[in-house]
């Protein structure tokens, strides 16, 4: 616990944070990278890039600041951030680099505004929140290490399987060079891959979904080939059958939580049917009782991932429906979609079941518009689930 002093001075530092902005984690990033180079074969520079991580970052910082009295509002962030670094191989070490470079940065960016009090309490209360990651973290290393077929750090997998599933995103299945069985994972859940490679300034780690069910002897990941994304590109053009990649053990916090009884209603957009494939095809392997549905939106047949696949399925499981919308139709897509534009939960009202919890993932503006829908229908929050494909935010 900390001293109320403590708490009352980090909330006094609140007003001084949100003027900072964003600015203020950018300046960490850099300060941090440069006299800790070695950090970029950690962190995902894509997403520094992109500037979407100094935000999120940001967002943490802040959230931690305003609940520094109610850390129990911060269990799910805790929870899902402590998957993500597991995925990193975050060690405890690197949380005293982190947190030297984060109070150096309160000090540079704030100046004399920031007093010896106020990097006192931030030491103090950066201090708690990372023994609160450092434990948690180490929990669900020596977990997975200790389950049938787990294993802690990398482990050697090789490509057994490559294929396209449309024009953009291609299927990997990884099967463990050892030949031994892999741990099980929950659908929803993703694997995280570390990649050199002579084509790489660094050696990267990337996270993705699975999009099958468990079967004990393998893994399959489904990437999408971004314009400018170096590992997705090298994964499409020069990862082949036969290659060897170093693979961690599958981590999340998104993942299929309901019972036999629960209708499940399943929407994604583009690469973010990933995950809902895995929790589609755990639900029918495991006959659930209650009715299932697929929405799912792309931009026309020729991204259209998966998609004889879900037929095969809807045609065989009377529980199942499935619906597809087209935003941008080709001429050759006629008879192959739906609906012409994006998703509205209002033109398949009569196939939504009541009482149902709805998973969903895919671009930001896309989660924000059906999370609003929900809302509007009255879907509790307690029965809404989404991931965000890199660094978390809040809809």
């Amino acid at each position: 616990m900390l001293d109320p002093q403590i708490i009352a001075t980090i909330k006094s530092t609140i007003p001084l944070l949100e003027s900072a902005g964003p600015a203020l984690t950018q300046h960490f990033y850099q300060r941090m990278f440069h006299h800790n180079p070695e950090l970029k074969d950690v962190f995902n520079l894509a997403h520094q890039h992109s500037g979407g991580q100094p935000v999120a970052l940001f967002n943490a910082v802040a959230a931690y600041a305003r609940n520094i009295d109610n850390l129990g509002a911060l269990t799910g962030a805790v929870e899902r951030i402590a998957h993500k670094h597991t995925g990193f191989m975050i060690q405890p070490e690197q949380y005293h680099i982190v947190g030297s470079h984060l109070l150096a940065t309160l000090k540079e960016v704030g100046g004399d505004a920031v007093s010896d009090e106020i990097l006192y309490a931030w030491e103090q209360a950066y201090g708690l929140l990372a023994s609160v990651f450092i434990g948690r973290e180490e929990q669900l290393y020596t977990e997975r290490a200790e389950a049938k077929g787990g294993w802690r750090g990398t482990r050697a997998f090789i490509v057994r399987e490559k294929r396209a599933e449309s024009e953009l995103i291609t299927s990997f299945v990884l099967e463990p060079k050892d030949g031994q069985p892999v741990i099980d994972f929950m659908p929803g859940q993703y694997l995280s891959l570390q990649l050199t490679h002579p084509c790489l300034a660094n050696t990267e780690i990337r996270q993705y979904s699975l999009s099958d069910a468990p079967n004990g002897h393998s893994y399959r990941i489904s990437v999408k080939r971004e314009t400018n994304g170096q590992v997705s590109n090298l994964l499409h053009d020069q990862i082949q059958p036969g290659d060897e990649l170093a693979v961690m053990p599958p981590a999340g916090d998104f993942t299929l939580t309901a019972d036999a009884q629960t209708p499940v209603v399943l929407l994604s957009a583009g690469v973010g049917l990933t995950p809902m494939l895995a929790m589609l095809n755990q639900l029918l392997a495991g006959e659930h009782q209650a009715e299932i549905r697929w929405l799912h939106a792309c931009e026309h047949g020729g991204v259209h991932a998966f998609a004889e696949e879900v037929a095969s399925q809807s045609a065989t499981h009377p529980r199942l429906a499935a619906r597809t919308w087209y935003r941008t139709p080709r001429a050759e897509d006629a008879g192959r979609f739906d609906f012409h534009g994006t998703l509205d939960l209002e033109q398949v009202n009569a196939l939504l079941p009541a009482g149902a919890h709805y998973y969903f993932c895919g671009p930001t503006g896309f989660m924000r518009a059906i999370k609003s829908q929900l809302v509007a229908r009255g879907v509790p929050g307690e029965r809404i689930h989404y991931e965000c494909f890199g660094p978390h935010q809040e809809l």
